[in-house]
C-alpha cells in the first residue's frame, strides 16, 4: 500500500490527538493494514517508534491493555539513595534543638540551618560533596522532620510583676 502525503498527514495528526492505550491501538490497526513490512514503513514514513508498534500489535493481538504506570516515573527521593541520611540529620539536629518555651506548639526549633547542617554532614558523617542533596532539599527534610531553623529563644520573664503585699515584705520576728 501507497502512502500518499494526504494520508501520512491524517494517520500522523489522528495519532498526536490520541493518548496511551488508544494511540497504540491505532498505530498497530494501521500497521496491520499496511503491506507486509508494515512496522519499518511505519517507521520511516510516519515517524512511529517500533517499540511503540510492538507494544501495540501485542495489545491488539491478546486483547490486554499494557498499564502505563505514569505516577511511577520520574525522580526518586534522595532517601532512596541515601537511606542513611534522615537518620544522620536526625542525630545532629536533635542536640541543637528545643520545644517552644512557652509550650504554645508542639514545634522544633533548631539553631541550625540548613547549610550548616549540610556542612555537618560532610565534617561528621562522612558523607561526600557531589553526595549530598543540596542546601534546600536538606531544608525541606528538615521541614519534613519537624524541625524549623530560627533563634532558640530563652523564655522571657515579665517586664511588671504585681506589688508584694505590705504584710509580705516586713519579716516578723
Amino acid at each position: 500500500m501507497d502512502l500518499t502525503p494526504a494520508l501520512q498527514d491524517l494517520f500522523i495528526t489522528t495519532a498526536t490527538r490520541l493518548r496511551g492505550s488508544a494511540r497504540r491501538l491505532f498505530m498497530a490497526q494501521t500497521v496491520q493494514t499496511l503491506d507486509p513490512g508494515g512496522q519499518a514503513t511505519a517507521e520511516r514514513e510516519l515517524g512511529w517508534n517500533r517499540t511503540t508498534l510492538r507494544k501495540g500489535l501485542r495489545e491488539l493481538t491478546t486483547g490486554l491493555t499494557c498499564a502505563d504506570a505514569y505516577a511511577a516515573r520520574g525522580r526518586k527521593p534522595v532517601e532512596a539513595h541515601l537511606p542513611t541520611l534522615l537518620a544522620d540529620i536526625r542525630a545532629l539536629v536533635d542536640a541543637q534543638s528545643q520545644i517552644d518555651p512557652q509550650f504554645k506548639s508542639t514545634r522544633l526549633y533548631t539553631r541550625l540551618t540548613a547549610a550548616e547542617v549540610r556542612r555537618q554532614l560532610l565534617t561528621y558523617k562522612g558523607y561526600t560533596d557531589p553526595q549530598l542533596p543540596s542546601a534546600s532539599t536538606i531544608r525541606r527534610k528538615l521541614n519534613a522532620l519537624g524541625y524549623y531553623p530560627s533563634r532558640v529563644q530563652k523564655t522571657q520573664p515579665k517586664w511588671r510583676s504585681p506589688k508584694p503585699m505590705p504584710s509580705l515584705s516586713k519579716s516578723t520576728p
